[in-house]
């Protein structure tokens, strides 16, 4: 392993359930959180242990995004609702019971926002007037993971049939399937900082690649990355870094070109979590990683190259 010093600077232990969604939030050094309690919560990396309740709805929440141009939080729950949530001004909030089952993904994207359902339809909104635009019932089966490429000219989408599903966000057209992408569910999706390679996880526990070629997909590389579900991919802003999060308890890193394991964060050695990782966010302040879990905490990691 190329040796990588990885440093676990805060614990922040304000949710009162699991947490499942970390988003970017209006800076550079704040993201946002939410969590089983239906809390949606603020924190400032320069002073992380300062968390802010910027919202609560009354059921849990699955996923989160922040989308700049209205400057709305956008959450997804555990019953199909959508909510569009102003900072600062919670009870301006919209809820709309729009999908079926849990809302497990949420990608902002050209001003657009797009959700992904518990049985397989993926909407765009209007973020300003909190007003869906279009739906595509994409499969059957539930919606887990909304990636975009950096140019934002291609979405690619995991879902619970096994597939993932490349899309172009203004017309909502398939480009391309990859069937029998996992074993099982593909839970996890994040692009290269490029857009040439597609990073999957499953519920299989495995790490892929995939090459991007125009509207094509095909296979690069296949580890088995963890024991259990892969719940998260994160790469690092610049590229240096990928980072997968686990029902195993644990994280790891990985270098994205030749997915050579170089960290392995865990419990006891570490000061890690001690329940599923479920969601990270790489934020560009300090080259922090953070991730959230079920033992309803957030650990803000300090990543450096040796």
């Amino acid at each position: 392993m190329t040796a990588l010093k990885v440093t676990a600077t805060a614990r922040l232990t304000g949710h009162n359930a699991s947490i499942f969604a970390l988003s970017p939030g209006r800076s550079s050094q704040e993201f946002f959180s939410g969590a089983g309690e239906g809390w949606i919560a603020a924190w400032d990396l320069e002073q992380p242990q300062d968390g802010k309740l910027e919202a609560q709805v009354q059921q849990q929440i699955f996923s989160l995004a922040f989308e700049e141009k209205s400057g709305q939080i956008i959450a997804g729950d555990m019953n199909g609702g959508v909510h569009f949530i102003n900072p600062g001004q919670p009870e301006g909030s919209r809820s709309i019971r729009h999908h079926q089952k849990g809302v497990f993904a949420i990608k902002a994207v050209q001003g657009w926002a797009f959700t992904g359902g518990g049985l397989g339809k993926i909407t765009k909104w209007d973020p300003a007037t909190a007003r869906p635009l279009e739906s595509l019932q994409l499969t059957g089966q539930s919606i887990r993971a909304i990636t975009v490429s950096p140019d934002q000219k291609i979405m690619a989408v995991g879902c619970s049939d096994n597939n993932i599903y490349l899309i172009e966000p203004a017309s909502m057209q398939v480009l391309a399937r990859q069937e029998q992408a996992h074993d099982n569910s593909v839970f996890a999706l994040c692009f290269s900082i490029d857009g040439q390679t597609l990073f999957s996880g499953g519920r299989d526990a495995h790490l892929k690649a995939w090459a991007i070629a125009g509207p094509s997909i095909s296979p690069l590389a296949d580890i088995p990355a963890h024991w259990f579900t892969i719940n998260s991919l994160a790469l690092h802003p610049q590229g240096l870094w990928l980072a997968s999060a686990s029902r195993d308890k644990t994280i790891k890193i990985w270098d994205p070109g030749s997915l050579a394991l170089l960290k392995v964060l865990e419990a006891g050695r570490d000061s890690g979590h001690i329940n599923s990782v479920n969601s990270l966010f790489w934020s560009s302040c300090h080259g922090q990683l953070i991730s959230a879990s079920d033992d309803r905490s957030i650990i803000v990691w300090q990543v450096e190259g040796r």
